[in-house]
């Protein structure tokens, strides 16, 4: 796939939807705005999460699981809103309306935090020092506390599906210009590294002022930050080029289940080869594969002058379907076991409360003066990965056919079985490090004092930050390779929103895995594997179990890949690299 691909695709979809409309709005002028809108909005709502479990056990009283399952559904709904807001934007709201509402509704859902933070009454008092008794936050306190998450978790939903494309919709000036291929992929290289440095920032400096300056200045500044974000995307609201919400193609896959399932006492064997297939205008393909080939019955024409109308539309597009539209969602489905095996990558990286929570005991400074957050070490997988890639397709691959004397790459579908092991290396890292604290706590005499500091590095954490960006780099990205390779163009928006659905299963799946584990361990009077005392607990026993489920899903992964067959581009043949023998993967431009 040419390094243009993505913004090619972006200008087809955008060319889909605006028509042949002449207008006069949009262009550059407008993109500012939308930038300082995904950055500033980026910068608070990623600010919030990485400290957000030690707000919930100092300032809300909870345990440490309760605090963790409470964060697991917040990212649960954080990535699966995305997935509904972008449905709700291309069939209903349109882009413009989807990212002015998810601005509001995120700028109410962090003053709500904020004032959590300034008002007494929102939280439960402190605990009472003589008895050592700590009240539970009452059933308004959590009420507060949860329309905070739903209300950011809606936002997200409407501004981040969306962003992006409705900015390429005021780049895209039609299909004739020839400099609308060019102007889309400029604006695709700022607005990804204004993603980037938005990540950074708020790891950083966002987390480092809640650290120091406490909870009130430090969840106040994401909302100036939000307000920011939101008065800037309005103030050039008469400049944008609005496109109305259309059919959504997902609709489109649901219809042919429908059409199947009405269609399904149609015998097949009598249709045989007479069977008339509906194409639809403008359709590519004009009969549909053998592959799951009782979805067929969805686009084959019973009754021509009853089922299509003289302009060759389908009079009823739940009884009959486009074969495109079928072909698109066995297509779809085909993919779907590949794509499950990056639910364990998601179920790892839902876990990283816990990793605040540990490198808090271990020695943070760096020098003698200079301590860096917690929270902060997160930023050290951001760094690996935007290391990553262009070492990877700038120096290994071009350094790698020199040796060779010939054109080399790895295929898309090795990638992300390399990336998976990365991600199961990550984990054991984990668990040996954490090995390694906990037994220094102990013998230092801190296994009663889970707040005090050990003589080890924190630093001792990097294996895992590099093991796991490299891990989403090589899997994340070659999962969009496979997408954009494998899908149909009109499918490249859904591609885009199941990568959200990755999250939303990985936080559930690991919210059950903790609390069988919690149950499980904690039996008896025990104390649990997961545990506010971190000397106490194992949590090196947690990841060693994670370990072991990251290479099951190595296994499953490995089957799936192989049942799955050759992809699209190495039965052409087009594996190898483009005529300057270096393919540039779809985000590598992004970088």
């Amino acid at each position: 796939m040419e390094a243009s691909e993505e913004a090619r695709m972006l200008s087809h979809n955008c060319q889909d939807e605006e028509g042949s409309s002449k207008t006069k709005k949009g262009g550059f002028i407008t993109i500012p705005f939308i930038l300082a809108n995904e950055a500033f909005e980026r910068v608070a709502s990623f600010g919030l999460t990485p400290n957000m479990i030690v707000y919930l056990m100092n300032d809300y009283k909870m345990s440490v699981t309760k605090a963790q399952n409470l964060i697991y559904f917040w990212n649960t709904a954080n990535n699966f809103t995305p997935f509904i807001g972008a449905i709700l934007a291309d069939s209903l709201l349109g882009r413009f309306l989807a990212i002015a509402i998810g601005s509001i509704f995120s700028l109410l859902g962090m003053l709500i935090l904020w004032l959590t933070t300034i008002i007494p009454q929102a939280k439960p008092p402190a605990c009472n020092t003589s008895s050592s008794i700590c009240p539970s936050p009452t059933t308004g306190q959590y009420t507060i506390l949860i329309l905070a998450f739903v209300l950011v978790a809606i936002g997200g939903g409407g501004t981040r599906p969306c962003s992006q494309v409705f900015g390429a919709d005021q780049i895209n000036q039609g299909e004739d210009n020839p400099k609308n291929k060019n102007h889309l992929e400029i604006f695709l290289n700022w607005y990804y590294m204004f993603s980037c440095l938005s990540i950074i920032v708020a790891l950083t400096v966002i987390v480092y002022i809640q650290d120091h300056l406490g909870w009130m200045i430090g969840f106040g500044v994401p909302v100036v930050l939000m307000f920011l974000a939101t008065l800037f995307f309005f103030l050039a609201a008469p400049f944008y080029v609005i496109v109305k919400g259309n059919r959504n193609m997902l609709v489109g896959l649901v219809q042919v289940v429908v059409a199947a399932f009405r269609n399904r006492k149609m015998d097949m064997n009598y249709q045989g080869l007479d069977a008339q297939y509906f194409q639809g205008n403008n359709s590519t393909i004009s009969t549909p594969s053998d592959k799951l080939r009782f979805l067929n019955k969805a686009c084959i024409i019973q009754d021509p002058d009853g089922d299509i109308t003289t302009n060759g539309i389908a009079r009823n597009p739940w009884k009959l379907c486009r074969v495109e539209d079928v072909e698109g969602l066995k297509t779809f489905i085909r993919v779907i076991p590949i794509w499950s095996a990056g639910i364990m990558i998601s179920i790892n990286t839902s876990g990283s409360p816990f990793a605040v929570l540990l490198t808090r005991t271990m020695d943070r400074h760096i020098g003698h003066k200079f301590e860096i957050p917690a929270a902060s070490f997160g930023t050290f997988m951001i760094v690996v990965i935007a290391i990553w890639i262009p070492l990877y397709y700038r120096v290994i691959l071009p350094l790698a056919s020199k040796i060779y004397g010939k054109p080399v790459t790895v295929d898309v579908k090795t990638r992300m079985g390399i990336g998976l092991f990365c991600s199961f290396m990550s984990i054991l890292a984990s668990g040996m490090v954490e090995s390694i604290r906990r037994q220094r706590a102990i013998d230092e005499g801190f296994e009663n004092d889970p707040e005090a500091v050990i003589h080890m590095s924190a630093l001792w954490t990097l294996p895992h930050s590099i093991f796991g960006g490299i891990a989403e780099a090589l899997f994340l990205i070659g999962q969009t390779e496979f997408f954009f390779s494998e899908l149909p163009k009109n499918m490249l928006s859904i591609a885009g929103s199941i990568f959200g659905l990755s999250g939303t299963f990985g936080s559930l799946m690991a919210s059950f895995i903790l609390n069988l584990v919690n149950g499980v361990t904690k039996s008896n009077g025990k104390e649990g594997w997961i545990a506010d005392n971190v000397n106490k607990a194992h949590y090196d026993y947690y990841y060693y179990l994670l370990a072991g489920l990251n290479l099951l899903n190595i296994v499953y992964y490995v089957y799936c890949s192989s049942a799955y067959g050759p992809t699209k581009r190495e039965v052409m043949g087009k594996e190898v690299l483009d005529k300057d023998t270096n393919e540039e993967s779809p985000l590598l431009m992004n970088i």
